[in-house]
């Protein structure tokens, strides 16, 4: 991959700075095509996770346990996409820095998506407990904790990386029992949920009343097929490139290697898209935003 002139003669990405990174052998073309893909991929990630985060924060009636989650998981996906590189310029000085801070970053998203699954678990299984124990107070907490614990593991992990057994162990701690536990929750939730939703139907159909309770139950299963599905595309955008993880780099064509790194930036940017597809209170909070109406007196309010 490396990039050598007719002389042999290493080029680096900043010719004057032997600590970049080595220049690659593209055309210009090429580099055109990979700088237009990631300034919109980055421009359109940062806008679409900053309308979640403004969105959740400015609205009271938002301001929900589960969106507290949601809240997190756009603040990790937009910063995570601000810390890519096209060409590293810092060396080695700053490059435990920046495995230390995406690894933050992805830990993180995946405890979000395990407090989401937490989440949906109790509210659709034991709909009667959930407000007593789910507040926001106390998921607030919960998600400081995951960010503090995130932070505290990937310092382990970089301090210990040279170590093959710690590569599998992150493997195992970072990803596999904590897709394990993802999936069996929604698994556990979509087996009680398509039972209430029989049995609202059913009640339904018979012309008898439908409690409250019963409708509440029923807007909680939509709300967990809903996260379901932003945490099954983020799986499967994650599990191939943790697979690679079990194989030496050098077994790995660079042209996948750069599909599937990519493929993990993108994640970042479907979550919005998902929201907005499914949750009308987001595209109600975006024509809010974007027509600066919450700049109003008790906009807050609204939504």
């Amino acid at each position: 991959m490396a990039y050598e002139t007719e002389d042999h003669e290493i080029q680096y990405c900043f010719p004057a700075i032997n600590s970049s990174c080595i220049k690659e052998n593209r055309s210009s073309y090429d580099y055109s095509l990979l700088y237009m893909f990631f300034s919109l991929l980055s421009a359109s990630t940062v806008f679409l996770n900053l309308l979640v985060v403004i969105s959740i924060s400015h609205f009271k009636k938002l301001h929900t346990p589960t969106n507290l989650i949601i809240l997190s998981l756009a603040v990790a996906d937009m910063l995570a996409i601000k810390l890519i590189e096209t060409c590293w310029y810092f060396g080695d000085t700053f490059c435990t820095l920046f495995m230390l801070i995406m690894g933050l970053l992805l830990s993180a998203s995946l405890s979000n998506l395990v407090l989401i699954a937490i989440d949906r678990f109790v509210a659709v299984c034991y709909p009667l407990q959930y407000p007593q124990k789910i507040t926001i107070i106390r998921m607030l907490i919960i998600v400081c904790l995951c960010w503090f614990f995130s932070l505290a593991y990937n310092i382990a992990i970089v301090i210990s990386i040279s170590h093959r057994t710690d590569v599998i162990i992150d493997l195992i701690f970072s990803f596999l029992f904590p897709c394990t536990l993802i999936i069996t929750l929604h698994l556990r939730i979509f087996y009680v949920a398509q039972k209430q939703v029989k049995v609202i139907n059913s009640l339904m159909k018979s012309g008898k009343c439908v409690m409250e309770g019963s409708v509440r139950r029923k807007s909680e299963s939509k709300a967990a097929l809903t996260l379901g599905i932003i945490v099954a595309i983020h799986l499967l955008c994650w599990i191939p490139y943790y697979i690679l993880t079990l194989t030496e780099n050098t077994a790995i064509p660079p042209t996948i290697l750069y599909c599937l790194i990519w493929v993990l930036y993108v994640n970042s940017c479907v979550n919005p898209l998902i929201y907005a597809l499914f949750y009308p209170w987001f595209r109600k909070s975006i024509k809010y935003i974007l027509t600066f109406r919450i700049f109003q007196p008790a906009s807050s309010r609204e939504s």
